[in-house]
């Protein structure tokens, strides 16, 4: 049976991201917010082999368009996303859009499907693409709270930095959510995160 899985990188106070998100700052108007809550990632990798594999190892991935592109409106059919001309998911991705776009093709195995038909659609095709593979909600964060609402995350891995970011205006993890029961996994520290990772509790 496939698993839906999550990762994502936070503050203490639960915040992925600053408001005003544009395409030369994919974390918003907060300087440094990317950079401080993915120091883990992006400078001690090596550090870390087990929840960096983790991040990318599902067979087919949903995020919301804030997570592909900042532009709000119809799509710019020049713009593919932050990640060049081979992006990391080498598989299917499916992004929450109100604006439709042919599916974009791109180096690696990654395909691009623009979803309009809503999150449980999209959940659904992801699950099919993903056949008996692990299917992952990579963000941003109001779509990783749409997924944990309706409890279709079966498993979520946070990796806490070690930081208060109190953003005006931003959205906070698990802002709107409801009661979650959660069952405690595996927690594992270094010096610039803390690695949580919970189960949703069988019913």
């Amino acid at each position: 049976m496939t698993r839906v899985t999550c990762d994502l990188s936070v503050s203490l106070d639960g915040f992925a991201a600053g408001p005003h998100q544009t395409r030369e700052r994919p974390f918003g108007d907060v300087i440094g917010t990317g950079e401080v809550l993915h120091t883990w990632l992006l400078e001690h990798a090596e550090d870390h082999p087990d929840e960096v594999a983790g991040i990318l190892e599902a067979d087919a991935f949903v995020m919301g368009r804030g997570m592909f592109c900042p532009d709000p409106g119809p799509w710019d059919p020049d713009w593919t996303g932050w990640w060049g001309d081979e992006p990391p998911y080498h598989a299917p991705v499916f992004v929450l859009t109100h604006h439709p776009r042919e599916p974009l093709v791109m180096a690696g195995g990654t395909t691009f499907h623009f979803v309009t038909t809503g999150a449980e659609d999209a959940l659904r095709r992801a699950v099919e693409a993903a056949g008996d593979g692990d299917v992952s909600i990579a963000g941003g964060v109001s779509t990783v709270n749409t997924y944990l609402a309706a409890g279709a995350i079966d498993e979520l891995r946070l990796h806490v930095a070690p930081v208060v970011l109190d953003i005006p205006g931003g959205t906070r993890l698990f802002d709107g959510v409801g009661r979650l029961d959660l069952d405690a996994v595996s927690a594992r520290h270094a010096g610039e995160v803390t690695h949580l990772v919970y189960r949703r509790r069988a019913d």
